[in-house]
């Protein structure tokens, strides 16, 4: 049970208002029967916290360097390691869409991964483990995703890891339900 309160948009004025359509326009949650995600909902009692944290997670999803595979293989690294049922139930979907093979979903979920996953996929998975559990990467690591992501891609790689890592906190400190569409938490 969340600890605040769900914001919706008839609760909000002046600006705030605009923050809350720039979210749910980003989500795809413009329409009256697509809701705004509970993770925004509860983040809206801050609006200026939660327009930076829509501009940061806009960029990673929509504008990155990122592979949508890369991607969703980090985000599903970190719900796992974190224990984010929440980040799990949303993006777990999204990864079958774009291309993440059951095998891999399977071998994070089960918290084997990397072990037992091709080689390329793996070593994303294990990237973000090291991150998560201890904040840096390996010389082996890193150079290994440097490789397969070049510079640029690294960052985008490193900067998608934390914030997912920082929104799981949030999330799970705020008490924030999975939506009853989702599944529980």
């Amino acid at each position: 049970m969340a600890r605040l309160p769900y914001v919706n948009r008839d609760m909000l004025t002046g600006t705030a208002v605009d923050t809350y359509d720039r979210i749910a326009e980003t989500r795809g949650s413009i329409e009256p029967d697509t809701p705004m995600p509970n993770s925004f909902r509860v983040l809206l009692n801050n609006p200026e916290a939660a327009a930076a944290v829509g501009q940061l997670g806009e960029y990673l999803r929509l504008n990155s360097s990122l592979d949508p595979v890369v991607r969703e293989i980090a985000i599903l690294s970190v719900a796992q390691q974190t224990g984010s049922g929440y980040e799990w139930a949303h993006h777990e979907p999204v990864a079958r869409a774009v291309g993440v093979r059951p095998v891999v979903i399977e071998g994070i979920h089960s918290g084997r991964a990397p072990m037992g996953l091709p080689a390329k996929e793996g070593v994303f998975a294990q990237a973000a483990k090291e991150l998560v559990d201890g904040g840096n990467l390996t010389e082996h690591t890193f150079q290994a995703i440097e490789h397969l992501l070049g510079p640029s891609g690294v960052v985008d790689f490193i900067v998608l890891v934390g914030y997912y890592a920082m929104l799981a906190t949030a999330l799970r400190a705020l008490g924030v339900d999975v939506e009853e569409e989702l599944g529980s938490d």
